[in-house]
């Protein structure tokens, strides 16, 4: 009788409690090794809680890396359906909501983990906690050595780890070591879905406003990134959906040596010359009023004397009247395409993803075995692989480490 493969899985994150799954349900006698006391940390935070697990529209256009491409047959050969059929099976009723975002019927993040951990157990998935890989090795099979000196043995290792972002949920980069130390090349990595920093002397006056409105990135006084949602301003700068969308651009900007700027328009609900009419007419009806006071019911108070000020209108409580043209075109022009310097973004507490990894080149993409290392497997988060925000980087956990643990058993 054939031996059992031996699958060893190093993170119990999504893409590691997936692969483990497939493997099992393939035969295999599969270990986690889960550095937290539990797996699955990530999991609960994801969604504001309650688990954004896939996305309708997944394809290929909504990841980056240095090939994106690279995700094509995973999303192809474990596909959004295939996702949302797999965790009926395991009990999470879906439904979909605004952009394609699929979360539980229940709104509960804790009931994905629930319904893994019941898997797993059902399935006799050796599941170790505590357990910090200080390093792999192979000769013959694979020796994976703990921080606290014990030794797991296997035929095949998956390593999916995840990053760097959230560190909170165990994420400290450690996978990106153990890659390297077998050989295999990290591209640079970088938080992404991230705030952005920006340069301005009255983001603490601005701390907390929020409102619907279009960010774009500029580079070069041209638009190479665009989203529209709610924005925050925050005391360092921005933060909201749509910021997270396009912060990866302005990094890929700075870390080039390159200037990024960030534009934003708050009102965005109205062609310029129609907005231009309407605040004219604003302006005549409220003559006597204050200039300041004249912008009270159309943006938000408290941005009303930063703009002023930024359009250069420094005395606010003056007639709407005494607005010369050239101020009133100021004005318009704040609320249309107001620019920022990006000087950075949050570090890694803040990221929600992890750009860069380990590089594509040396992964097979149809089954996610390493080119270089017989045996070794990369799922996830660890793999020079980042999606948008809405349940995209799940999705790429979910086919990666499906496939990866099916590639493992075999």
């Amino acid at each position: 009788m054939e031996k059992k493969r031996q699958v060893i899985v190093v993170g119990g994150g999504a893409a590691g409690m997936i692969a483990a799954i497939s493997a099992r349900r393939l035969g295999a006698d599969v270990t986690i090794l889960e550095k937290n006391p539990r797996v699955g940390k990530k999991i609960l935070a994801t969604g504001n809680g309650r688990c954004n697990f896939t996305n309708i529209n997944a394809d290929v256009g909504y990841y980056h890396g240095n090939n994106p491409k690279f995700t094509y047959s995973a999303l192809s050969n474990f596909t959004v359906d295939d996702t949302i059929k797999f965790f009926e099976k395991l009990g999470i009723a879906h439904k979909v909501e605004d952009f394609g975002k699929v979360f539980p019927m229940s709104d509960q993040a804790s009931s994905v983990l629930d319904v893994f951990l019941y898997e797993l157990n059902q399935l006799g998935v050796n599941v170790v906690c505590d357990a910090n890989v200080k390093d792999i090795r192979k000769n013959g099979q694979f020796l994976i050595e703990l921080e606290d000196g014990k030794v797991y043995k296997g035929d095949r290792v998956i390593i999916t780890t995840g990053g760097k972002a959230m560190p909170s949920s165990g994420s400290d980069g450690n996978g990106y070591d153990l890659a390297a130390r077998l050989g295999h090349t990290i591209i640079d990595i970088f938080p992404a879905l991230v705030q952005l920093k920006l340069e301005g002397p009255f983001f603490k006056r601005l701390d907390g406003v929020k409102f619907v409105g279009t960010t774009e990135i500029i580079h070069n006084n041209k638009s190479v990134a665009i989203d529209r949602g709610d924005i925050l301003f925050t005391n360092y700068g921005v933060s909201g959906p749509p910021i997270l969308q396009i912060s990866r651009k302005a990094v890929e900007l700075l870390k080039a040596g390159q200037e990024a700027y960030l534009k934003i328009t708050i009102m965005d609900m109205m062609p310029i010359e129609e907005l231009r009419t309407f605040l004219k007419k604003r302006w005549q009806i409220s003559s006597s009023k204050p200039v300041d006071f004249s912008l009270v019911g159309f943006i938000n108070k408290r941005l009303i004397p930063v703009v002023l000020m930024e359009a250069g209108i420094n005395d606010a409580g003056r007639p709407v009247a005494s607005l010369s043209a050239k101020e009133q075109e100021r004005i318009i022009d704040i609320l249309t395409d107001w620019r920022f310097k990006v000087r950075g973004t949050r570090s890694w507490p803040s990221a929600q993803v992890t750009a860069g990894g380990v590089d594509t080149r040396e992964i097979n993409q149809d089954t996610m075995e390493s080119k270089l290392i017989e045996g070794l497997f990369f799922a996830g988060e660890i793999i020079d692989i980042d999606g948008q925000c809405g349940g995209f980087n799940l999705q790429w956990a979910w086919s990666s480490g499906y496939i990866a643990g099916q590639s493992a058993a075999l």
